[in-house]
């Protein structure tokens, strides 16, 4: 199978996957990154752009994968651009499983069967075409050392492995603590990327519920102990100020 092939999800997922023992690294927030995966893949494919902190359906043309095409439809039904955040923190059940799955079919890994504690069944799975793991490993190592920009698959490959915590998978250790530091900076390279890689580690991080600042917003400082007020829910009236000890009561 040919890289042009592969999707994002499916090189995120072989990253992540231990040739040794064929378990998946960081399977958690894995979970949130194959989500993310998705979006960059869409967006690359000319389906889905950035709108500020959401994503916008621009093209709702099937792109002849599956599992890429479901996501496309759902976000199509929403009706209008979702924030980034609230769609990677919906339920992906299944979505390692399906990718798993899908990468068995293609002959690129091997389901191995085996039992947890001598009485659980387990499933591993163990890549047949060690090519193909090293070539995609070769990339982002190559985008490491050399810190010429990589390309925008590649950028965003980068900033998923960063946000799901892959990077002292990939780089252990305090040998590999510069790598995963660079690892961590190719993350601007690519704004689709970036946005997702953000909201993965938002979701993580449990704010998914406050609205992300742009840039400019970010370097703006209020002044010493200033404090802002938190930004109404969309479609929700902002609340009269009714003086300095008037109570705030949530519906």
């Amino acid at each position: 199978m040919g890289r042009s092939r592969r999707t994002l999800p499916e090189e995120l997922l072989l990253l992540a996957l231990d040739p040794t023992t064929g378990t998946t690294a960081q399977p958690q927030s894995l979970d949130l990154g194959l989500a993310g995966a998705q979006l960059v893949e869409l967006a690359l494919a000319g389906r889905i752009a950035p709108d500020g902190d959401r994503i916008a359906v621009v093209s709702p043309r099937p792109t002849g994968d599956p599992t890429l095409d479901c996501a496309l439809e759902l976000l199509r039904r929403r009706g209008a651009p979702v924030r980034a955040v609230h769609w990677i923190g919906g339920p992906r059940l299944g979505l390692r499983q399906t990718y798993l799955s899908h990468l068995e079919r293609c002959g690129m890994v091997h389901a191995v069967a085996g039992q947890m504690c001598g009485v659980l069944p387990t499933t591993r799975y163990q890549a047949t075409d060690t090519d193909i793991s090293r070539e995609i490993r070769a990339r982002l190592d190559s985008a490491i050392r050399t810190g010429v920009p990589p390309d925008p698959r590649t950028a965003a490959l980068a900033a998923l492995a960063h946000a799901v915590g892959l990077g002292k998978h990939l780089y252990p250790g305090n040998e590999g603590r510069s790598s995963r530091s660079r690892l961590r900076d190719l993350i601007r390279h690519d704004p689709m990327g970036g946005l997702v890689a953000h909201a993965v580690m938002d979701v993580q991080n449990g704010a998914a519920a406050q609205p992300r600042r742009g840039p400019a917003q970010a370097g703006r400082q209020a002044g010493p102990g200033a404090r802002t007020a938190p930004e109404p829910a969309r479609g929700v009236p902002a609340q009269p100020r009714r003086g300095p000890m008037a109570r705030v009561v949530a519906h």
